[in-house]
């Protein structure tokens, strides 16, 4: 870029600095915008498509998960990569919704497009989208219903939701019972309000046999397997101790020598040595524990006496697993074996080794704080998919528990938005009144999307939806199994509140803040092998 001052040009910005000014940058970003919610818009819903991504190494994700596909693409343009982050505050607050959140946001700056070409100023077009938004939220909030934290019945409605369309549909039942029961087991209750830690979930992935054999666990599983064969498989009524340090003996921190002239030193240093490892075992087993969980390693001679006494011992265990497994057991970990006593010892049903997965499984711990599920599945690419799954299910079951609160899906909260905001925009008037209609007609792409993906004419079911809306049913969606308008509480089909208002929001904020842009100065970065 570059002025001229009485004939002499005057550069301001460095070479290869691009710009877009005006209705070329507005325009920009909304192609870029649009682009973005139409490579995802064909997965929205329970029958959407799904999307192969293949990265420059070869790497193939097959998925609909709306965060996943935009995560995998290499997006250049900084409005598209404004879009792409309305997927990504989506998946970190909700969880779920990440899709939606896109193609809402693609269809309000399609709207603003047309505000655009009647002339309507930018800053008008912002206003009346802030204010949609306010109201929207407001809407949304008071198509919500409460949900009680222990009512199983409906929290596996909302999970059932949530993983509807993924490629489980075969034991989404069995899935939606995992991870509600999952869920309750590590929510808990501080000054009268559930919360729930995704941290305290635990998810690991084993290939072979099918995802029906996929499980809850209440406690832990380790990557890890008994020291030595001498061991026993199993252990009921396991007592499990957590050692930090390493149950072998340790080199001294300075350098020493030992000197050595005679057999019987060697007999005595080697008997010595020999006591010491006995007594670290001796520690183990007469805290009355059973089984031993070590983050370090175990020596021989005292694999060896622990074996003798029937002791399950595993080795190596990861300091994050050691403290996954004190939560799972309400056990505490010692540093120095001499250190452990009873109390601190963790209760479990059943310790065992599955030879299968090559994994070590603790379950039937006392109220465990953190609670595991096992996957299974005959490939990565299903397991993968399986697991995007559970993480959505997990995730919008915490946001019901902990907000108490739920909607309908089906399309029903977005048609009611799109009918009460056309009434809003016409108590405020002015041009700002065209900028909220056009906000409320935005709406109509969820229904309308839900519709194409399932092979229904969107404008019929568009109209039937608006119909019954009209006649006070506002919470009549889409049913993309029959393409009937139908009662979606009585359907089942539940949706966490946070999930709406996050979309609302963080959709409405990105296209508030795309539409006022209207100058793009973007550097190339310099090349060295040009210099």
């Amino acid at each position: 870029m570059s002025q001229q001052i009485g004939g002499q040009p005057i550069i301001i910005l460095r070479q290869g600095t691009t710009r877009n000014r005006g209705e070329e940058a507005q325009h920009s970003n909304i192609m870029a915008a649009k682009a973005i919610a139409g490579a995802v818009r064909t997965t929205l819903g329970p029958r959407g498509m799904d999307k192969m991504l293949v990265s420059s190494t070869g790497d193939i994700v097959i998925t609909n998960d709306g965060a996943t596909i935009l995560n995998e693409l290499s997006v250049q343009h900084p409005g598209a990569k404004m879009m792409v982050e309305v997927a990504r505050t989506q998946d970190d607050q909700v969880g779920d919704g990440t899709t939606t959140a896109v193609v809402i946001a693609g269809a309000l700056m399609e709207q603003a497009e047309k505000l655009l070409e009647m002339g309507i100023h930018p800053t008008v077009i912002s206003e009346g989208y802030r204010l949609g938004m306010e109201k929207g939220l407001e809407i949304a909030s008071s198509l919500s219903f409460k949900v009680d934290p222990a009512d199983r019945k409906t929290l596996i409605k909302v999970a059932d939701t949530a993983i509807t369309g993924k490629s489980i549909e075969s034991v989404k039942e069995k899935l939606d019972g995992i991870i509600v029961d999952a869920v309750m087991a590590i929510a808990e209750k501080t000054d009268g309000k559930y919360s729930a830690d995704e941290d305290d979930l635990l998810i690991r992935k084993k290939k072979g046999k099918s995802i029906d054999d996929s499980e809850l666990i209440r406690g832990i599983i380790l990557d890890k397997t008994r020291v030595t064969e001498g061991m026993p498989k199993k252990v009921n009524g396991a007592k499990v101790a957590l050692i930090a340090m390493p149950l072998e003996i340790t080199k001294t921190q300075v350098k020493a020598k030992i000197k050595i002239t005679t057999a019987e030193q060697i007999s005595a240093f080697s008997e010595q040595e020999r006591a010491a490892l006995r007594k670290l075992a001796d520690s183990v087993i007469s805290s009355g524990a059973n089984v031993v969980l070590c983050q370090k390693g175990i020596a021989d001679p005292v694999q060896f006496f622990l074996a003798k006494y029937g002791v399950y011992a595993v080795e190596d265990v990861p300091e994050k697993d050691l403290k996954y497994a004190a939560r799972a057991l309400n056990a505490n970990i010692v540093n120095k074996p001499e250190d452990l006593t009873a109390k601190d010892l963790g209760i479990a049903e059943v310790v065992d080794e599955d030879d299968d997965m090559e994994i070590t499984r603790i379950s039937g711990c006392r109220n465990p704080k953190t609670v595991s599920i096992l996957l299974r599945g005959t490939s990565d690419y299903l397991l993968d998919e399986l697991e995007r799954a559970v993480v959505d299910g997990t995730r919008v079951v915490m946001d019901a528990i902990e907000d108490g609160t739920y909607v309908a899906g089906g399309g029903a909260v977005e048609t009611e938005l799109l009918m009460k905001l056309r009434n809003y925009a016409e108590t405020v008037g002015g041009r700002v009144q065209m900028a909220i209609e056009g906000y409320a007609t935005a709406f109509e792409i969820i229904p309308r999307t839900l519709a194409e993906n399932s092979g229904y004419n969107s404008i019929d079911k568009l109209v039937a939806l608006k119909n019954a809306h009209a006649k006070g049913e506002k919470t009549a969606g889409l049913n993309v199994y029959t393409g009937d308008v139908i009662d979606m509480l009585g359907e089942g089909v539940l949706e966490p509140l946070r999930s709406k208002r996050q979309s609302i929001q963080s959709a409405s904020e990105t296209a508030i803040m795309l539409i006022r842009i209207d100058d793009m100065m973007v550097t190339q970065s310099k090349n060295p092998a040009a210099g």
